[in-house]
């Protein structure tokens, strides 16, 4: 009879040995991004769990808005045990990326990666992330995503290497129940 403790190892050792083919997978962003199109609120469908969104609960929004410098102010906001907290930053495009790749700060001097990964044609799903895999985000113009939609963005992450099992839905909607 196998122990559970050395079972949990054993599962966790096969999984780590299958790590090095997703790093294979090259990441990629999208070949083009209308940032005007893509400017406005987005709902945040899923994401891998943040340290910096511990205290989030839920409605978590992102909003993008393009500045005169040329730049992409961003407004993440989300509901918290105790109301509502958010976070203003900036970022701007790498150059060559055809505006799908930015760099994002909410303080200066630290900056990171933002790809936009998958796209949908008419801008209802985007998938953000970074190199490294690190981060992943599913967002949706609206606060919920049919299936068939969230299968595609999905499975856009899925072919790039990104690990689902990490994916925490976010709880949407919750604001407009208690107005």
């Amino acid at each position: 009879m196998i122990r559970p403790a050395l079972l949990r190892i054993a599962l966790a050792l096969l999984a780590s040995l299958a790590m090095p083919a997703r790093a294979g997978v090259p990441v990629s962003s999208v070949p083009v991004l209308d940032l005007a199109r893509y400017a406005g609120k987005w709902y945040e469908i899923a994401s891998f769990p943040m340290v910096f969104q511990r205290q989030c609960i839920g409605d978590t929004t992102a909003e993008y808005g393009l500045t005169p410098e040329g730049d992409v102010s961003v407004t993440n906001r989300c509901r918290t045990e105790s109301g509502f907290d958010q976070a203003k930053g900036s970022a701007t495009v790498v150059d060559g990326s055809g505006n799908a790749r930015l760099k994002v700060s909410f303080f200066w001097p630290f900056r990171s990666d933002y790809w936009v990964l998958g796209l949908d044609p008419e801008y209802r799903w985007a998938v953000v992330g970074n190199p490294n895999r690190k981060y992943l985000w599913v967002l949706s113009r609206t606060p919920q995503l049919s299936k068939d939609l969230l299968d595609e963005a999905l499975k856009t992450a899925a072919t790039q290497g990104f690990d689902l099992t990490q994916l925490r839905y976010t709880r949407q909607g919750e604001a407009e129940k208690s107005r």
